[in-house]
């Protein structure tokens, strides 16, 4: 049975940030809000909540998972990115966009396209995200909240409990964040390309 926090939009309760972290830690998948939607979320290193995730959402083995981090300064440690392009990430961060990058050693390996060895990576701009990862002191293992059959990710918290109760061990109530998931861009070729478009603005990152 799912745990359920309800905790402030804008100024999270650092007591129940505190324990959403140690779920996580402890193997837990959460279900928690964003910038654009809700979430799934787990350890970068825990396979099997990651395979629970897979079989929840019906993906397959060449699903981009993305890490998501608190700042760009976890972004040399996970991806390859020069001069330009990390310049072009920095000035949209923290924002509603999910960057495809080639990823590190750093990275393990399921988290990568097996052919591409790419992820995607984001920053995102709400408070109780970020303050997610301030606790943890390290990228969270992310999913959309997009179940099989679905054409919008999942956005009432409480719609959330009843459908996921025996499936995620929290759900946070971050209260409403939307259904537009983010714009998905891909810095692995020379230029920029969008791969989807969602909540933010592609045009900022093409060549003018």
């Amino acid at each position: 049975m799912a745990q359920f926090f309800q905790i402030h939009p804008e100024n999270p309760q650092s007591r129940l940030i505190a324990q959403a972290v140690d779920i996580i830690r402890q193997g837990g998948l959460v279900v928690y809000p964003t910038d654009s939607a809700y979430a799934l979320g787990c350890h970068i290193g825990d396979k099997m909540a990651l395979d629970r995730i897979r079989a929840m959402r019906q993906l397959d083995k060449h699903h981009n998972f993305t890490l998501m981090c608190r700042d760009l300064s976890e972004l040399a440690t996970y991806a390859r990115v020069n001069n330009q392009v990390f310049r072009m990430i920095k000035n949209h961060t923290p924002g509603p966009y999910t960057f495809i990058l080639e990823g590190t050693a750093e990275v393990p390996r399921r988290l990568m396209h097996p052919k591409r060895k790419t992820l995607g990576l984001r920053v995102p701009d709400n408070p109780i995200a970020l303050a997610l990862l301030e606790q943890l002191g390290e990228p969270l293992m992310t999913s959309s909240l997009l179940l099989p059959g679905d054409e919008l990710p999942l956005s009432d918290p409480y719609e959330i409990r009843d459908l996921l109760e025996h499936q995620v061990e929290l759900v946070i109530d971050g209260g409403y964040c939307g259904v537009e998931p983010t714009t998905v861009v891909d810095f692995t070729s020379d230029s920029p390309e969008l791969i989807r478009q969602g909540k933010g603005d592609f045009s900022v990152f093409e060549q003018g």
